[in-house]
């Protein structure tokens, strides 16, 4: 199929982000980078569980007396109803409503907007307190881990918006829709990766 072709509902592919061999391509090319992803993220969780109850003798901070359950779960209801969103953006792509899968990744792009503000909260707020990157083994790794994912979600608010605004005009083919798709693949991850940080790091911390 050419990617420039027009469609219509009817002839518009059920898979349109593997209808060519471009889109394939790289559907395959970043699973494969997910999975790189995947030891990454791996290797900082395993760094953490070695180091959270690191600290020098005396030290004030810890899980327990630091996180704030209250604001992590707000944090989490927004990453995953953006999770959410971006379900009904794939499925407004496979059936061919473009402005359906601008709105539904404008959606997301917002509610990560809101996750990514309160995670910045979250880091001042504990700089503010003295828990500094540089305060102990568990800062350092509780820092890395957490402000690794919070990149990751802010690379993922660059890619959905230069998606929207430079397909804005464009609608939708078999050109973009990889794209879209491989961005609602990403999102996904760093949904998961925070499920993971969430009950790793802050509910097993508080409760331990």
């Amino acid at each position: 199929m050419e990617t420039n072709e027009r469609f219509t509902k009817e002839t518009w592919p059920a898979h349109p982000e593997t209808a060519t061999l471009e889109g394939k391509n790289k559907f395959l090319g970043f699973w494969l980078f997910l999975g790189g992803e995947t030891i990454l993220f791996a290797t900082l969780f395993g760094t953490y569980l070695a180091l959270r109850n690191s600290g020098p003798s005396g030290y004030e901070f810890t899980t327990q007396n630091l996180f704030d359950l209250k604001l992590v779960f707000a944090m989490t209801l927004l990453l995953l109803t953006s999770s959410l969103t971006s379900v009904y953006a794939i499925y407004h792509l496979r059936n061919y409503n473009f402005r359906g899968v601008q709105f539904w990744m404008a959606m997301t792009a917002l509610l990560g907007t809101g996750f990514l503000m309160f995670e910045l909260y979250e880091f001042v707020h504990y700089v503010k307190l003295g828990f500094t990157f540089g305060s102990s083994a568990f800062s350092s790794a509780f820092f890395t881990l957490v402000g690794t994912h919070g990149l990751h979600v802010a690379v993922g608010l660059v890619w959905v918006t230069l998606l929207i605004l430079r397909n804005a005009k464009r609608g939708l083919n078999l050109y973009n829709a990889p794209k879209y798709y491989t961005f609602s693949l990403y999102w996904h991850f760093i949904d998961v990766v925070w499920v993971f940080i969430f009950t790793v790091v802050y509910l097993m911390g508080v409760i331990s």
